[in-house]
């Protein structure tokens, strides 16, 4: 007798002893359900400047819009604005970085990675309100003057950045 009869003979004897297992209900159990906190790590490309297993939300300038994350968000990528990432921990303080760009990228398990394009990530506390509104004059005069194209287009970035920055800072 072939093997293939001889399954066959056993599938009419026993029709369950071949039988696929029944797919199994996707449920979360008390030890399955993921923590209430986001592991966020926040780096620039020299360096990491932010990193904790302790954070309730995280509020991020997207290019789409304003948006917070908490834990057990959907997984996503969003294009970061210049502008204030503020970080809500656990113990009720919060932190605010200014990031002239970037890229945040939700992971599943709660994890978050912001990555700033560009070398320049500062706790917010760090700036001085006066010596930006300086430097926006100075960017103002570049971007409205007759200069060469390439220093007109770097200036009106660089009022971009400094704009938000001083909105951020009010």
């Amino acid at each position: 007798m072939s093997a293939i009869r001889i399954a066959r003979s056993a599938l009419k004897v026993r029709p369950t002893a071949f039988r696929a297992p029944a797919p199994l209900m996707l449920r979360r159990g008390y030890a399955d359900v993921a923590s209430d906190k986001l592991q966020l790590s926040l780096s620039l490309p020299h360096q990491a400047i932010y990193k904790s297993s302790e954070v309730i939300q995280v509020n991020l300038p997207a290019e789409t819009g304003e948006m917070g994350v908490l834990a057990n968000h959907v997984p996503s990528i969003e294009q970061l604005k210049p502008g204030v990432v503020e970080i809500i921990e656990e113990a009720g303080t919060t932190k605010q970085f200014f990031l002239s760009g970037g890229f945040a990228v939700v992971q599943p398990g709660s994890q978050l990675s912001i990555n700033a394009a560009q070398v320049e990530g500062y706790p917010l506390e760090d700036f001085s309100a006066e010596a930006v509104r300086n430097q926006i004059a100075e960017a103002q005069k570049v971007a409205n003057g007759s200069g060469s194209e390439q220093d007109i287009a770097e200036a009106k970035i660089e009022l971009e950045v400094l704009e938000s920055l001083q909105a951020a800072l009010k």
